[in-house]
């Protein structure tokens, strides 16, 4: 080859590697950031200017897009609303904040628990199924509650179900399994948190307070001024309430009593298992003495933020899962009715601040709900002004739903596990299904006729043989009848089972009686620095190490 040629072809080769440079460097400059290999690796944002000085987090046990979806539907559309005129809380959040999805899944399997879930949240490292902060491998994880703890700052937990619960677990304790939950109190008491607020007094209290006249028993009704009925799970006699007294802590069993602690540390109790459910709580009005969820993170806001260094909080409403895993549409709307309205008291609070940042999210989705529509009941054909219909009437193939359900689901009176619970204390010669029918009637807008609450009482036997709401395994069919292998806790049965027996008339559909992989969605509100990393697809263990760059700076 002659050496003209040879230039020529160096020539071009040169001009060929440029254009390869050029095109290397434009697609570093706009293309997306590599996806993540493993939920353990750390987030590419980049760390923000300033810590915050407090963060807030917000968990809504069970909220998926769809539960989201049924509040605002019902802020929007239902005739009786009591959001006229303006948005939800929600809502607010989502304008005002940083918008993200989230993955909830832990490595290896498809769909997460909630003790799981909010160790991701609570650690920003993968967990097994069922644990409460651990990683994966086993090994203890210091939370970030814990490392603001140990960083001065006050921290605390708010939640309607136990405090013993899974996801609020996750923040203080570290056990192999969720259902150890007297060893998880002692973890928690032994945390030193400044504000406790929840339920579940039955894994404080000596087992001997089960026995009516003793003298364990006759403590605790002293101690806790017979607000409640108890009755102890420990398998020890242990007064974890005595404990907590000589560490410090002020002890509340009552809204009054909680309203009158205005510093210092709080230990608040207000039921044996959970407080109750919203649909409760609205009927029995101003004569109850629960504080609402609203109410005692207003509580934790004011007894957390005198702390000069700044303050972690976590805040559950955790009966959102409660009432899906029910398929309780109507009990689930006032869940989240609940939760928007804690919500709205942490955005007052936060307003003018510029040293907090507030994380809106869901630990996983449960029930596969949604509005959906259906061949039976099609609306009457109808006139509609436009020209298009001069000649003909609107006369749709399906019935899509009429807004009018939102009010019925609004003013449902009783949750169905209310109105199991009361067909249970019944006499047994009278727990027929002419009976059931009778209370569904008096409770629900959705009533159902005696054949179904006769098929709903034998196909809801519970066959299932399960202990502490852990499936055991059956010798037949839990008979629910599709999907029966994702109804797998018995005492849930006969309200899944009154769920589709409803289902038709309330244009909704539940999918299972767990929970799903649906990704949910993370609202972030403060600093933009801070929030702005959120704005994306990502694991919750991210969502984990996100906030613990916002708080501590690394």
């Amino acid at each position: 080859m002659d050496r003209q040629k040879k230039g020529m072809l160096r020539g071009a080769g040169r001009m060929v590697l440029s254009l390869l440079c050029l095109l290397a460097i434009c697609s570093q400059m706009f293309a997306k950031p590599p996806a993540k290999e493993k939920h353990s690796k750390k987030p590419q944002a980049a760390p923000t200017s300033q810590p915050v000085k407090n963060l807030i987090l917000l968990i809504g046990d069970g909220m998926g897009p769809q539960q989201i979806g049924l509040l605002t539907t019902y802020a929007h559309q239902a005739r009786q609303s009591e959001y006229v005129g303006r948005e939800t809380a929600i809502e607010q959040a989502m304008r005002a904040g940083t918008m993200g999805l989230v993955r909830t899944a832990p490595q290896g399997v498809l769909v997460t628990d909630s003790a799981a879930a909010a160790t991701h949240l609570a650690t920003g490292v993968d967990a097994a199924p069922e644990t409460v902060g651990l990683d994966r491998h086993g090994d203890p994880v210091e939370t970030i509650l814990e490392k603001a703890r140990d960083a001065g700052k006050a921290v605390g937990l708010v939640t309607d179900t136990r405090l013993t619960h899974g996801t609020p677990a996750a923040f203080l304790a570290h056990r192999p399994h969720r259902s150890e939950e007297n060893e998880i109190a002692v973890e928690m008491l032994g945390a030193d948190a400044d504000v406790l607020l929840g339920a579940g007094l039955r894994y404080w209290i000596p087992q001997q307070a089960t026995e009516v006249g003793s003298a364990a028993a006759d403590e605790i009704k002293n101690m806790t001024g017979g607000a409640f009925d108890f009755a102890s799970r420990r398998r020890d006699n242990r007064n974890l309430l005595l404990e907590a007294r000589l560490k410090g802590y002020q002890l509340a069993f009552t809204d009054a009593q909680m309203e009158r602690v205005h510093s210092g540390k709080l230990l608040g109790i207000f039921g044996n298992e959970a407080l109750s459910d919203a649909l409760v709580q609205r009927a029995a009005g101003k004569d109850f003495h629960e504080p609402t969820l609203f109410e005692m993170t207003e509580k934790a806001l004011e007894l957390l933020s005198q702390d000069k260094a700044g303050f972690f909080l976590m805040v559950e409403a955790g009966q959102i899962d409660w009432a899906c895993h029910n398929n309780d549409a109507g009990a689930l709307l006032q869940e989240m009715l609940r939760f928007d309205k804690a919500l709205a008291a942490i955005l007052q609070w936060m307003e003018s601040r510029n040293d907090t940042l507030l994380v809106v999210t869901a630990d996983h989705e449960t029930g596969s709900f949604g509005f959906s529509y259906s061949g039976s009941a099609l609306p009457s054909p109808k006139k509609l002004p436009g020209s298009a219909f001069e000649d003909v009437r609107h006369a749709p193939d399906f019935n899509f739903g009429r807004p009018e359900i939102l009010d019925r689901l609004y003013n449902q009176k009783k949750s169905y596990y209310s109105v199991f619970q009361k067909f249970d204390a019944l006499p047994k010669e009278e727990q027929t299904p002419a009976k059931l029918a009778e209370l569904v009637a008096a409770n629900l807008p959705f009533p159902i006729r005696e054949q179904q609450a006769a098929e709903i009482l034998k196909r809801g036997a519970n066959p299932l043989y399960v202990k502490d709401h852990r499936y055991l395994g059956s010798k037949t069919s839990p008979q629910v009848g599709d999907f029966s292998d994702f109804y797998v806790f018995g005492d849930n049965l006969r309200m899944n089972l009154l769920a589709r027996a409803v289902a038709a008339d309330q244009n909704i559909i539940w999918g299972t009686g767990t929970h799903t992989s649906t990704p949910v969605v993370v609202v972030a509100i403060g600093p933009e620095s801070a929030a702005r990393p959120f704005g994306r697809m990502m694991h919750a263990t991210e969502v984990g190490q996100l906030m613990q760059r916002a708080l501590f700076g690394r």
